[in-house]
């Protein structure tokens, strides 16, 4: 991480209005012009679709530091999908015309940003990977991995996601229904490979989980 390029970007974005939003609150719908470019100093974002049938995929979680439409601001690519605070939310928010003037003049910060949406290709290459592969549990031992390694802060021996993941927030995730989530979970948990401590997932095993999962490699 270019340390001086996220100052200038945290210094470009600290001089417009702070926005807050609630838990659950819709920031942005399919087909709504996008009022500008977020930057999210607190909390969670998912970006979802939904389908005709009204089944839920989440794309990305976004958490602090992380910009968004990113796909908008810089290809005018209209949005089609929907931006839904997970937890109560606090973002700054830029005019995309001055963003889009700001990258052209601080290339360092424009090479940052390029970096962070290249993490996010990764992450989304990777779902689709297990969409495709595997079985149900091993999707979602997969997708407690990725998440411990965005999202998770050692505490003691074990890894504790910060994001609230619920039964239905890793369904949607994996494209799978809630109650085979549940299911596999569940497992997951008799086996002590994992558990609940409130809202947070606590990975106990992490080598535990690594062999039960898609990914050899992480």
């Amino acid at each position: 991480m270019n340390n001086l390029a996220v100052e200038k970007l945290e210094k470009f974005f600290s001089q417009f209005k702070t926005i807050h939003y609630k838990k659950g609150e819709v920031i942005i719908r399919p087909g709504d012009i996008p009022p500008g470019v977020y930057l999210l100093k607190k909390g969670y974002v998912k970006l979802y679709s939904i389908s005709s049938q009204g089944e839920e995929l989440t794309l990305i979680i976004f958490k602090a530091d992380d910009f968004f439409p990113i796909t908008w601001a810089i290809n005018g690519t209209p949005n089609t999908q929907y931006l839904e605070a997970m937890t109560a939310i606090e973002a700054w928010r830029a005019p995309k015309l001055e963003f889009l003037e700001f990258l052209k003049n601080n290339s360092d910060s424009f090479f940052e940003l390029t970096s962070r949406m290249l993490v996010r290709l990764r992450g989304l290459m990777q779902r689709m990977e297990y969409l495709a592969f595997g079985n149900a549990y091993e999707k979602v031992a997969s997708i407690l991995l990725i998440c411990a390694e965005r999202f998770g802060e050692q505490e003691g021996g074990n890894i504790v996601i910060k994001v609230p993941l619920t039964h239905k927030d890793i369904a949607a995730l994996l494209g799978i229904t809630r109650e085979t989530a549940s299911i596999e979970i569940k497992k997951l948990e008799r086996k002590g490979l994992i558990a609940y401590h409130g809202r947070s997932v606590v990975v106990e095993d992490k080598k535990g989980l690594e062999q039960e999962s898609l990914l050899t490699d992480f």
